[in-house]
Formats: C-alpha cells, structure tokens, sequence
C-alpha cells in the first residue's frame, strides 16, 4: 500500500513534467539544472509550511464561510506557496546562462512548480488515501503546473524585455498568485457549503470548473506562443 501511495503522488508528476520537457524543441535544457529547479522547488513547500505553521496563528478567524475560504486560500495558501516558488526560480534560473530562450521560463518555472506539488501530493494522498491521490492527480497537480507557466511565462518576459522587468516581475508573481488564489478558493468554499447550501456549493463547483478550463487554455496558450523557434518570438507581445 504505501508503494501504491507514493506512485500515486509522484507518477502525475512525472508525466507533466516530461510533457514540458517534450515541448522544449530548440535546446533542451541542462538535467543538472533541471533537477536543481524541482528540488528548490521541494525546498520551497519546506518553508512555506514552515512559514505558514508560524504565521497562522497571528491570523484572523472568521465565522463566515466566505471570509474563511478567502483566508485560507490566499493567506494560508496561494500567497505564501506562490511567493516562495516564485524565489527558488528566480534564485535558480535568474543569472544562469542556460536562460537564453522565452520558453526557458516556462520549463524551469513548472519543474520548480511540481518540485513543490511533489512534496505536498505526498502528505495529501499518504494522509488521505487513494481516492485523494486521484483527485489530485487531475486536479492540483496540473494546476501547480499551469501556474508555474503563468509564472514562467511573464518571467520570461521581465528576462528579455529590461526596460519592463520591474512591472513583469511583478505580474510573474502576482498573476500565479491570483490564478491559485481563485482556484483554492472556489473549491474550498464549495466544498464548505457542502451541507448549508447545496446551491452555493453547486455554484461555487460550476465556477470552479469554468475557472479549471480557462487556466487550461490559458496555459496552452501561452505554451504554444513560447514554443515558436527563438528567432521568431524576439518581441513576442505579453498575453493578459
């Protein structure tokens, strides 16, 4: 069973991991450093539960379901998980002469994205079992993973346009956060309404999935832009 357990938790993370390396066409990117970016990655959720353990109980409790949902989604999670991702890739990748192409961002940005997810699908699926790990394997894994390419794209974007790299700095790190805010929030809040409001709950699942496949195509979206050969997307517009 515990063979099982870890397969589960980390298989969904080979897959998409090899899928971004796959999409790497032109020059693929050094396995040292590639490994480097997952680890950091790892490291990251260390300190982010680290942090978050400190933190939470300086933060504010809520009776409603609303405002509980908004705290623990964006406080307790999208904020301090994003933030950190967000400086292990720029510590890994930043100076690094192997950045040298736009979909490079996007590459280092998901290994660190899913080093995180890694470790964090482990003590989810080793903590609740198989039917979690599924669920997660078609769900927070690939969502880890697109909000790494949110990340990865518009750091691309701060590496090759100088004169903007404070302003797509701030959107790298802004954006995933969002993206990931949004998406624990309408899964947590309906998941609370669960047994008060069978409508909320249903309309906070709806909005969820609608959420779900608009990350899905931004994410493709901006994959297939960064995926042109490099000498075609020198001034490549930033996408919103």
């Amino acid at each position: 069973m515990p063979f099982l357990l870890l397969f589960i938790s980390i298989f969904p993370v080979l897959v998409i991991l090899l899928y971004i390396y796959k999409r790497d066409k032109y020059e693929k990117e050094p396995i040292g450093l590639l490994i480097k970016a997952f680890f950091a990655g790892v490291l990251s959720a260390v300190i982010t539960i680290i942090v978050v353990v400190l933190v939470m109980p300086y933060l504010p409790r809520y009776d409603s379901l609303f405002s509980a949902a908004l705290v623990e989604s964006f406080i307790e999670a999208a904020i301090p998980e994003e933030l950190f991702k967000f400086l292990m890739l720029y510590w890994v990748i930043w100076k690094n002469k192997n950045f040298n192409e736009k979909f490079d961002g996007i590459v280092y940005a998901v290994f660190v994205s899913l080093g995180f997810a890694c470790l964090e699908n482990i003590f989810y699926v080793f903590e609740n079992g198989v039917a979690v790990g599924l669920l997660r394997a078609v769900l927070s894994v690939p969502a880890h993973a697109l909000f790494g390419i949110i990340m990865g794209f518009y750091l691309s974007l701060a590496r090759f346009n100088p004169e903007n790299k404070g302003s797509l700095i701030l959107k790298s790190l802004v954006f995933s956060m969002v993206a990931h805010g949004i998406f624990d929030f309408l899964l947590l809040y309906g998941s609370k309404n669960a047994q008060v409001s069978i409508g909320i709950m249903l309309l906070a699942f709806l909005l969820f999935f609608i959420f779900v496949i608009w990350l899905w195509r931004l994410g493709f979206k901006k994959l297939k832009q960064f995926s042109l050969p490099p000498d075609s997307n020198e001034n490549i517009p930033e996408i919103p």
